[in-house]
């Protein structure tokens, strides 16, 4: 058995799968070992840390080396960016039955129900699960496959920013079919690997994480979506609602005035995104709507 024999098994594409090392991570998570698919391009993370013990409590409130930004101390802030998510999904399906995976505290889930959709998270943080559970947002407390949702019960699905943290993505983008509804939408944001920021940083890109187990690309996931049955796809370079929501959204973490600076550096990678360079966007943020046949 070699290293990447595990990956061949994972790949949710055609499985002719001819895996190489390709570098080592240079950027702020030193020392990652990136491989990657000679057949299709995907990347992935070999070998991984043991993921279970990446997601502490620390995690969440963001005191770990490697740690998520704790959205409950500005909530009124992320609220902008949330509310405007919803209103561009709210443009394809209108209502019905709305799963986040990957749900946190339950902030993005609250708005949801605020518009009108009955709501349901999966988490796999406890500590994060419990939280939300306390403040009446639904959410189970493991992997989406022990929730053993019924098929075909949801007409949203959402990933923000979780995808690239699983593992097996072959058996998971199998489950997403399942319990989605026809004409469901599944939303993605991810890093975009064919966007020129990521190209061109190459093994000093950020996305590197040790949590972040197969990199993707706006290609590729349409590829590996039509063969699970998705039929149409929208994708946004940058994110999927206005810059203002945005702005809005960092100012929660400002302290003087010195920091509205920032606006001018968010607003050009903003306008960047929306630019293309032989075919490519020049930034790698990317985020992708699929609908279920």
């Amino acid at each position: 058995m070699t290293a990447f024999d595990s990956l061949r098994d994972e790949c949710p594409l055609e499985k002719f799968c001819d895996w190489k090392y390709l570098y080592e991570s240079s950027g702020h998570y030193k020392g990652l070992q990136i491989a990657v698919c000679q057949t299709c391009n995907l990347q992935a993370l070999s070998p991984r840390p043991n993921q279970s013990e990446l997601y502490s409590k620390e995690y969440y409130q963001g005191k770990a080396e490697y740690s998520y930004i704790d959205e409950r101390a500005s909530k009124p802030f992320f609220r902008h960016v949330w509310k405007a998510r919803i209103q561009n999904i709210k443009r394809f399906v209108k209502f019905g039955h709305f799963l986040d995976i990957g749900s946190s505290f339950g902030g993005f889930l609250e708005v949801a129900k605020e518009e009108g959709y009955t709501i349901q998270g999966v988490e796999v943080s406890e500590y994060a699960a419990n939280f939300a559970n306390q403040n009446h947002i639904p959410t189970f407390n493991g992997n989406l496959y022990d929730a053993k949702f019924p098929s075909a019960c949801f007409d949203v699905i959402t990933l923000v920013e979780v995808i690239e943290h699983i593992e097996n993505p072959n058996l998971f983008f199998k489950e997403l079919t399942r319990i989605l509804k026809p004409g469901g939408l599944l939303l993605l944001q991810t890093a975009n690997f064919e966007g020129w920021q990521a190209k061109e940083e190459g093994s000093a890109y950020h996305y590197y994480m040790p949590g972040h187990v197969f990199y993707y690309s706006d290609g590729l996931l349409k590829k590996i979506l039509t063969g699970f049955g998705f039929g149409s796809f929208v994708s946004y370079f940058g994110v999927d609602f206005p810059l203002v929501a945005k702005l809005k959204k960092v100012r929660g973490s400002f302290q003087n005035w010195m920091d509205y600076l920032q606006w001018f550096r968010i607003s050009y990678y903003h306008f960047r995104s929306k630019w293309k360079r032989k075919g490519f966007p020049l930034t790698s943020s990317y985020v992708l709507y699929a609908f279920k046949k």
